[in-house]
């Protein structure tokens, strides 16, 4: 039996919500940490050309004072941390990054689309990856502060995401199929209501991004979230009736008949 059946089967139940279903808090999803889990065909899968280990150093302490020294000396105050709840007290590791290998990811990928990126991370004694290795781990980015002016990196925060995790992310959308869409050849405008949605993940399939084809959208409709199309082990958080984007404006006019 091949892979995308046996997924389907395992994880049937993840396909369907009702509408109260998907407003209310979600249950858990169905997921056997036993089984593991690839990208499907026909999926978007991570370009490895941005297969980069992010090298860092531990920071003992934190503060603005601190956290200036570090960016004067090209480094950027970063924290990695367990699941959700470890930047209250959990497994919290303070580190700093190398500020332009941030800079050069963010610039290349986009900001949206190196919050759902998995990387791994390397904190060394010394800088440049030097000394002693510390600690090696997949990791998430969860926060990213840009300074509003200049775009540079001021601050990253990391969530360790090792196989079996089950994360939150935001995912971005591309939308794709402008040119087969019979609203927009008749002039209809595209209304983008959301850039990114938020779904439960496996650590091992974080989609980089979903794509949301046009090519059928007409004058007066809209894509929701559940239309969506993900790998089936995926758990939206959102309704799904939410609105992804629309199409507004003009169909194309009717003519009179003449008399």
């Amino acid at each position: 039996m091949s892979i995308l059946r046996l997924t389907h089967r395992r994880l049937l139940s993840l396909r369907h919500f009702s509408t109260a279903a998907a407003i209310e808090p979600l249950p858990p999803p169905i997921y056997d940490p036993l089984a593991p889990l690839e990208y499907l065909p026909g999926f978007p899968t991570p370009d490895p050309k941005y297969n980069e280990t992010i090298k860092a150093v531990p920071r003992s302490e934190s503060g603005k004072k601190i956290a200036a020294r570090e960016r004067k000396a090209g480094r950027v105050p970063a924290i990695v941390f367990e699941q959700e709840k470890g930047e209250e007290g959990g497994n919290k590791r303070l580190i700093s990054v190398e500020g332009n290998q941030i800079r050069k990811l963010v610039d290349h990928l986009g900001r949206s689309f190196f919050l759902a990126r998995l990387f791994q991370l390397e904190v060394w004694s010394e800088s440049g990856g030097g000394g002693e290795l510390i600690e090696r781990v997949r990791v998430l980015p969860r926060l990213l502060h840009l300074h509003s002016g200049s775009d540079a990196p001021l601050n990253v925060t990391f969530l360790r995401a090792p196989s079996r995790a089950l994360i939150k992310v935001d995912i971005p959308l591309v939308f794709r199929g402008e040119d087969a869409s019979p609203g927009l050849k008749r002039g209809a405008y595209f209304n983008t209501i959301k850039r990114t949605v938020k779904y439960l993940c496996p650590a091992d399939i974080v989609p980089p991004y979903i794509d949301v084809d046009l090519s059928g959208l007409d004058a007066g409709q809209k894509i929701v979230t559940g239309q969506l199309n993900v790998h089936p082990a995926l758990q939206l958080l959102i309704s799904k009736d939410q609105p992804v984007c629309s199409l507004i404006g003009s169909a194309a006019p009717v003519e009179k008949k003449g008399k």
